[in-house]
């Protein structure tokens, strides 16, 4: 029973490469196969990599110095993290508030089972993660120390050591976000906050690694001394790498324990744990004039509250939404030495400045493109909105207004701040305002009508639409590349309109687009929409 309860485990984590949810249908096994070799591309090629080549720059200056432990130190510590957080979601959904937790418990399955194999599925996918790590840290400290009994034998017991601390904290942090998940009222907005921090604390160690890199290297024996000092388990811990049977001895005993006292704790309180709802509120009726709300208006906030209400749906389809103010921040504090630079680049072609400043703006737009999957979104209910007595242009014009409003309001706030950085007339600062909301528009107009065009409509996931959908990939890739031509254009031949005609010509010229667009939309679009 436990190998069956951990193949399904695995089964559904790695659902998305047995089954097509695009098309509603199981996988051939080439393209299983496929999927398979660009993960492990992606795993080993790509982030294995990354961390050989970091082991390489650390390994032979540290083991040089007889420092090698720190170098496993900070290796130990990097797979951990990678680990951690590679399943720590994982765990949360699988091991605490995963879906299936009634059935299971309903059947004659021992919990014993149920709680073995859920454990034994986050212990090998932290395995998995933190291998992509510590696996090169070790093949590179083996040829580059050599590789004798002790050291080989102790760095299979440090990486057993590593995915052992990483089911600890796994276990721990997954019914840390179990607990706050039961008691948060909106948790779309949080896993979208969390999912920033985390992409934002990402680029920032990557950007910083190399001066981190460069500091440990310069000032290692400092550093060994300190830690020595006042953590001295952390020194015995980099001692496992290089071969002390103690410290390995001494570190699997203690995950050991530790690994037996969560299996303990999870046994007793599993039960309580899964059918744990969180706190429930009273609530006392209390009578209250409801506001009376147009048609248009009430399909408008039933696109808002589907929007705000999918994580997914708001970081594939809305980033633009949070990038766009961001970018009129940083013009705000470094736009005149982002401008200064940029004119000294592009000092043969006058007003470079400015359209290239429109080009940016308009490129964060781009990803801005909710109005494209909001058909498919409504996948099998689409005869809801088909069939109340609305023009179905109404709903189509519901549908482009949520990306026109969530886009047009902070491109405005952009554009007014990229309009009081630069030197220029007051016509091309307005049309610094002007032009990138009337291309906002005009790429609100454009996704409905290619959402529209090119429905999918039979997912079972709603990440299908949203990031696979032929839609929206024609949308993101064609606006890229017409903010790539709009510049190019200028640079190659608009310059000698100057900056203020071109985007006049512009602006004119895609507020025609985004009307026309809108009135196939009204006539063609809603006809299509309706037979759909």
């Amino acid at each position: 029973m436990l190998k069956v309860l951990l193949k399904k485990q695995f089964t559904e984590v790695f659902r998305g490469y047995f089954f097509d949810a695009k098309k509603n249908r199981m996988r051939s096994k080439l393209s299983v196969a496929a999927w398979f070799l660009f993960f492990f591309i992606i795993m080993v090629g790509v982030l294995g990599g990354m961390f050989t080549a970091m082991a390489s720059s650390l390994c032979a200056p540290l083991t040089a110095e007889g420092m090698g432990w720190l170098y496993f130190l900070l290796m130990g510590s990097i797979s951990i993290l990678m680990g951690a957080f590679g399943s720590v979601f994982n765990t949360y959904s699988s091991l605490y508030l995963a879906k299936d937790n009634d059935l299971l418990l309903s059947m004659p399955i021992p919990v014993r089972d149920i709680v073995g194999a859920r454990l034994l599925n986050v212990y090998l996918l932290g395995a998995m993660y933190s291998a992509v790590a510590i696996l090169p840290a070790l093949i590179v400290y083996w040829i580059t120390a050599g590789a004798t009994a002790a050291r080989v034998v102790c760095g299979v017991a440090l990486f057993l050591i590593v995915a052992a601390v990483v089911l600890l904290l796994s276990t721990v942090l997954g019914w840390v976000v179990a607990k706050i998940s039961l008691h948060v009222r909106n948790k779309s907005f949080v896993t979208v906050l969390v999912s920033l921090l985390f992409v934002a604390a990402y680029y920032f160690f990557y950007f910083k690694a190399n001066d981190f890199i460069q500091d440990l290297l310069l000032h290692a024996q400092e550093y060994g001394a300190r830690i020595k000092g006042a953590a001295y388990g952390l020194y015995l811990f980099g001692r496992v790498g290089e071969g002390d049977w103690g410290a390995a001895a001494l570190f699997l005993a203690a995950t050991l324990v530790c690994l037996v006292l969560i299996w303990i704790v999870l046994l007793r309180s599993f039960v309580s744990i899964v059918i744990s709802s969180g706190r429930v509120e009273k609530v006392r009726y209390v009578e209250k004039r409801a506001k009376e709300r147009s048609a248009f208006g009430a399909l408008l906030g039933k696109e808002f509250s589907r929007f705000a209400a999918s994580p997914n749906y708001i970081l594939n389809c809305g980033l633009g939404v949070l990038l766009l103010p961001a970018m009129g921040v940083l013009l705000l504090v470094k736009g005149r030495e982002i401008c200064e630079a940029i004119g000294g680049v592009f000092a043969a072609y006058p007003g470079a400045v400015e359209v290239l400043l429109c080009t940016a703006l308009c490129l964060l737009s781009s990803m801005n493109d909710m109005a494209t999957p909001s058909v498919s979104l409504e996948g099998k209910s689409l005869w809801i909105p088909q069939s109340l007595p609305l023009e179905p242009k109404a709903v189509l014009r519901a549908k482009a207004c949520v990306q026109l409003i969530l886009s047009c309001l902070p491109m405005l706030f952009a554009g007014v701040c990229a309009a009081c950085i630069v030197d220029a007339p007051l016509a091309l600062r307005a049309l610094l305002c002007v032009f990138p909301a009337v291309y906002a528009a005009f790429s609100a107009m454009f996704g409905s009508v290619v959402g529209v065009k090119l429905p999918l409509l039979n997912w079972t996931d709603e990440i299908a639409p949203i990031k696979r959908g032929g839609a929206i990939t024609i949308v993101l890739f064609g606006s890229w590349l017409l903010c790539v031509a709009f510049a190019g254009l200028y640079l190659f031949v608009g310059y000698r309109l100057g900056a203020t005609v071109y985007l006049a010509l512009c602006t004119a010229l895609f507020a025609a687009l985004a009307l026309v667009l809108l009135r196939w939309l009204d006539t063609k679009g809603s006809r299509l929409f309706a037979a759909l």
